[in-house]
């Protein structure tokens, strides 16, 4: 673990991060990606399938989330990575976005490996359903 890595100690409480996201993110993930779904840039389609709004790649959503885990933990090996999507990162079609909050605490640690809880937010809203990571901590 690096210098900046949180102490993985059951019951610690892991510093909420927050990420923004615009309609620039989505065009940039959906090149890497090759997700060209246009619910992803286009407000028209998006609404005629019933959505709010164009919405954030529910991968680039768990990328963000991976994000924080390594930050928290300076890198760690992820051993698993998971949550059930429940709602839709909506971006609107401005310079701010919106923004996706992940933040946690460490549920557990045994065997080498610390088992982090996750809540991860946008607007106030779960988007993510029983979100988890389990890390490799250092030295085991």
């Amino acid at each position: 673990m690096s210098a900046t890595a949180t102490i993985l100690e059951p019951g610690a409480v892991l510093e909420p991060k927050t990420f923004p996201i615009t309609r620039a993110a989505l065009v940039r993930y959906a090149g890497a990606s090759g997700d060209f779904n246009p619910i992803h840039y286009s407000d028209r389609v998006a609404t005629e399938v019933g959505l709010p709004g164009v919405i954030a790649h529910g991968m680039f959503t768990m990328a963000l989330v991976a994000r924080a885990v390594s930050e928290w933990t300076g890198g760690a090996e992820v051993v698993e990575l998971g949550g059930k999507f429940t709602n839709p990162v909506v971006v609107p079609d401005d310079d701010e976005g919106t923004g996706v909050t992940v933040a946690g605490t460490v549920a557990s640690v045994a065997d080498g490996l610390a088992t982090l809880k996750l809540e991860v937010t946008c607007e106030g809203r779960k988007v993510l359903g029983m979100p988890r990571a389990v890390v490799r901590v250092a030295g085991a």
